[in-house]
This record gives C-alpha cells, sequence and structure tokens, in this order.
C-alpha cells in the first residue's frame, strides 16, 4: 500500500497553494478492545480489490476486512511475549499480500528474545494461518517489504539493539535482508544490510532515488540516519550527517522533484522535524543528494511514536501525519497533520484529526473506500483502540 500511495502522488504534476487547505477528517472506530496496537498495515488480504486493515497487538495478529471491518485472527500466542510488528505487501503479484511478523519482545533481553515468523496462508485466508519461523537476531524491532528490483523483494527486518547490547553500548544492530524462496520452507536467503548503528527505531522503504527500480530505505536511530541503497546485488549506505537522533523517519514530496523527510527526534521524543532535500546531476540523471535545511514542525508531542506521509489533500504535494502517546504539556495525546502552505515549504500549518482520543502507537495511510483520498489508520496503546479516519478534506 505504501508503493501505491508513492505512485499517486507522483502522479500530480500541477500544484496550486492558492486555495487554503480545510482538513476534515470523520472518525470511526474499528475495534476498541485493542491490548497495545503495537503495528499497523494496509493491504489486500483476501484478493477481493480492497484494502483491509492488519494489525500486530499484544498476543494477536489479526486483520479487518473492508468494507465490514470484520475482526479475523492470522496468528495467535506464537510466542510466550508481546507480539512487536507485521508487515504486508503483495511481492508477487496476485493481488494478496504476503505478511510476515515480530513477536517475542522484550528489549531488555539481547541475547535471547526476538522471533521472525512468515505466515503462510490457508485456501481460506480468514481462517489461521501458518507460521514458519526464520532465524533471528535478539530484540526485533520493525519490518518491511522492500522491493530490490523487478520482481524481487526482501523482508527488512530491524532490532532495536545490537545482539549482547548494554544499554546502546557493544555490538551494532544487524539489519537483515531476508528473501523469501519459493518454497517458504526452504532456507530463505539472509544478508545484513549495515551493523553501524547501535539502538535503532525505524526504517522507511521509498523512491527516494526516482531513476531506480529498487526501493531505497531511509533508516533512524539513536546515533542518526542513513539512507540504504540496492544495487547491482550490493549494498551501499550514504550518511545524513545534519540528521539527528531519531525514532521514526518518512520520506515525503512537496513536489515529484522536491524530497523531503519527516522525523521524530529524539527516539520516543517531542518534535517532529522537517528536513528538505537538495538535488545534483550525475550522468544524466538527478538524484537527490544532501540535506539543505532543518524545520521543527512541533515541539508539544510527547512519546512521539508514529510519523507517515502521503499526498492527503489532493493537490500535487505530500502532507505529514503524526501521533503521540503520552500526553503532552497539555494533557493530551492524539494524532495530527501538517501541511505547507507555500511551494518553499517553509511554512506549514498543523491541525488535529484526533485531539485527546488516540494515544497513538502507529499510523498507516491508504485509500480505504476507494474515493481518491488518502485515509488515516492509527492504533492506541493507552487508548486500547484502533480507528480509521476517514478524509473528507477539500
Amino acid at each position: 500500500m505504501m508503493r501505491f500511495i508513492l505512485i499517486a502522488s507522483l502522479c500530480f504534476t500541477t500544484i496550486s497553494f492558492a486555495a487554503e487547505n480545510t482538513p476534515n477528517f470523520k472518525p470511526q472506530t474499528i475495534d476498541d478492545t485493542v491490548e497495545i496496537g503495537y503495528g499497523t498495515a494496509i493491504g489486500d488480504v483476501d484478493g477481493d480489490g480492497k484494502p483491509d486493515i492488519l494489525l500486530a497487538d499484544k498476543k494477536e495478529f489479526v486483520w479487518y476486512q473492508n468494507p465490514t471491518w470484520k475482526r479475523h485472527v492470522i496468528a495467535e500466542n506464537l510466542t510466550e511475549r508481546d507480539n512487536v510488528c507485521i508487515a504486508a505487501r503483495d511481492i508477487n503479484g496476485d493481488g494478496k499480500v504476503e505478511i510476515a511478523v515480530g513477536a517475542q519482545w522484550n528489549p531488555g533481553d539481547t541475547l535471547n528474545s526476538g522471533a521472525v515468523f512468515y505466515l503462510e496462508p490457508p485456501a481460506d485466508r480468514t481462517q489461521l494461518w501458518n507460521p514458519i519461523q526464520l532465524p533471528n537476531q535478539p530484540v526485533i524491532h520493525r519490518m518491511r517489504w522492500v522491493k530490490l528490483a523487478k520482481d524481487r523483494f526482501a523482508l527488512v527486518v530491524s532490532p532495536l539493539h545490537g545482539k549482547g547490547n548494554k544499554k546502546g553500548e557493544g555490538a551494532g544492530v544487524k539489519l537483515i535482508a531476508y528473501e523469501k524462496p519459493a518454497n517458504p520452507n526452504d532456507q530463505w536467503k539472509q544478508t545484513v544490510i549495515e551493523d553501524t548503528l547501535h539502538v535503532t527505531h525505524n526504517l522507511d522503504p521509498a523512491q527516494w532515488n526516482p531513476n531506480t527500480e529498487a526501493e531505497e530505505i531511509l533508516y533512524a536511530g539513536r546515533e542518526g540516519a542513513m539512507l540504504l541503497s540496492f544495487d547491482q546485488g550490493k549494498w551501499s549506505k550514504e550518511p545524513f550527517p545534519v540528521i539527528e537522533g531519531s525514532g521514526e523517519i518518512r520520506m515525503g514530496l512537496l513536489a515529484p522533484t522536491s524530497q523531503f523527510i519527516a522525523t521524530i527526534e529524539p527516539l520516543h521524543g517531542d518534535k517532529l522535524v522537517l528536513y528538505q532535500a537538495d538535488y545534483r546531476n550525475e550522468d544524466t540523471k538527478t538524484r537527490p543528494l544532501s540535506i539543505i535545511s532543518r524545520q521543527i514542525l512541533d515541539d508539544n508531542i510527547k512519546a512521539g511514536h508514529a510519523v507517515a506521509t502521503a499526498n492527503l489533500f489532493g493537490n500535487g504535494r505530500e502532507e505529514i501525519v503524526a501521533g503521540w502517546r503520552t500526553p503532552n504539556k497539555d494533557q493530551k495525546v492524539g494524532v495530527k497533520i501538517y501541511w505547507a502552505t507555500d511551494e518553499s515549504g517553509k511554512n506549514w500549518k498543523s491541525a488535529w484529526i484526533d485531539e485527546n482520543g488516540m494515544a497513538c502507537e502507529d499510523i498507516r495511510l491508504g485509500d480505504l473506500n476507494g474515493d481518491g483520498k488518502i485515509d488515516v489508520v492509527a492504533a492506541g496503546r493507552n487508548s486500547h483502540n484502533l480507528k480509521v479516519y476517514w478524509n473528507q478534506s477539500k
């Protein structure tokens, strides 16, 4: 679904700043019995052409069937400890998502915690799926399916800490790409992409370089952020020295040729920060090179834990949606939208999507009802809920 959003955004070539944007999102509670709501995803589970919602909750992985939002359990009690993450994407072109999950969450155990599973679907996808356990590093925390080339994908899995790490010191975190064999019960190819950061938190597969078939990965942690690229069978990295220690990171577009990065700083931090990218010409191709500006959009969040970007107003540029899970200076939690009001991206406005009704743990964006507008999905930790915010903006 993430891929769909990026493609849709790139299709707009005319941008107008004349009309004032009016955010308008209608909330609908999908589930008010969520225990923690560690992670969310959007994708077509049953192949009916409608994007469904997936959730990694404390002991269950579930999906909610569009449009009734009937709840189906994918897997439950896979490990003794909590589940923590989920990745869902159609990687073989059959119109149905493949699902991988992370569990056995224990951030205090950097030796023996963590588990990674590929979930093999039954003929009836509303029934329980077959878990196939893969080798793993400790403290599995985030995972996403990433496009490496045409018809080639990898499951990229990020732990929170390096193996045997103590207080963020010791071994680096091994960010690993798993490539699925034809028979998922066979051995999966594993490649260590990066292992120099010591406390990481999130990653964003994105088309940073629009001239490549492969997606790049924006990768963030306590020590900063970097861009990871796959080309001709090899991974390379380019640090973003300007970007400070971050917990969340996402790429966005002010225009098809004007990229930005949105972060929450520091890890579990109190600031939503915008970075704008510069460009250079190399071998007749134009690609983003470096960060040229840093701008704090909001410094009144607390335990910021979710950022997403998409073209929510249908105006050719992408907005930022951010959420946090602990009451801020005004004793409020929730989800807000931020949007640029000029072509330079120097001036921004914000508005509540959910004021005090969502202790936000994770956010995903996608067009759930086929009206051409990107909707917002959020899961709440202390609010114990899952909501869709239907985009009715003009």
